[in-house]
């Protein structure tokens, strides 16, 4: 699972996605699918730089606040959370997770109901092995991987 996250003016955004990959390393080029109608849609047609964090499996709860319907700005979201905001994007990023990357997008694709920002990734943010990544299948969270 993945955790987008953008600042927009004053406002922090975001959402849990579950369409995101890398896509080419010579520039490093990365996806993340965000629903059409969403209004991080418009905020990221705005705002080309953001920050994806690959969340780790203990930041289950957090992927679940991030996924809700009418959450709050995303600083209240991660108000217990560790966390910081990006160099390139000024983006809060959640600490604890997997990776995180801080990105602009390059592209943008309609694809059915969804929106597909194709983005260069700027930074890594940090990278972490020890942690185990948040897979979610069939819309089940996998609980041995």
């Amino acid at each position: 699972m993945v955790v987008l996250t953008v600042r927009d003016g004053r406002d922090d955004l975001g959402t849990t996605v579950t369409s995101f990959m890398s896509v080419s390393l010579d520039p490093p080029l990365v996806v993340a699918g965000v629903a059409t109608s969403s209004y991080l849609t418009e905020v990221l047609t705005r705002q080309p730089r953001w920050a994806a964090t690959v969340l780790s499996a203990s930041q289950r709860a957090l992927a679940g606040r991030f996924a809700s319907e009418g959450r709050p700005s995303a600083r209240i979201l991660l108000a217990s959370t560790p966390h910081h905001r990006g160099e390139h994007s000024d983006a809060l990023i959640p600490e604890l997770g997997q990776f995180a990357i801080e990105c602009e997008t390059r592209q943008t694709i309609d694809a059915g109901d969804h929106t597909l920002f194709v983005a260069e990734t700027l930074s890594t943010d940090y990278i972490t092995q020890q942690q185990i990544p948040l897979i979610r299948v069939n819309r089940r969270y996998l609980e041995d991987n």
